[in-house]
């Protein structure tokens, strides 16, 4: 039996400023990862466990997060992007499509690019 029910890391890797593949914590991932901590804590989910989480190599559809041990790949951009991880998938075992990370994404969701600098990097 697991340790965690859920066990999320979520990237909050730093790079330096004008790196070609940006980074999470640019994009607000700490400040996120912090909300969802304490949601977390605030609704009183047991058996979740919220972690840091060094580059998980997705820089550039940041910020991300995986959930094990589903293994489960999200891009998010808000804290309602978090509250709808938290109960849709965290409390209800559901998967949040709109939210999902694929292997093969390559852009940034449309909502994410608002206030966003055009990508001139290819990675």
């Amino acid at each position: 039996m697991a340790y965690f029910k859920a066990h999320v890391f979520c990237c909050t890797n730093e790079r330096p400023p004008g790196h070609e593949r940006g980074c999470c914590k640019e994009k607000g991932a700490e400040k996120l990862r912090n909300y969802m901590k304490s949601r977390i804590k605030e609704l009183g989910i047991e058996g979740v466990r919220i972690n840091n989480s060094g580059c998980l190599d997705r820089c550039e559809l940041g910020p991300t997060l995986v959930i094990y041990p589903e293994g489960v790949w999200y891009t998010y951009a808000s804290t309602a992007d978090v509250e709808e991880i938290i109960e849709r998938h965290l409390k209800k075992g559901e998967r949040v499509d709109r939210l999902l990370l694929t292997d093969e994404q390559k852009e940034l969701r449309e909502e994410q690019k608002i206030g966003r600098p055009a990508k001139t990097a290819v990675c």
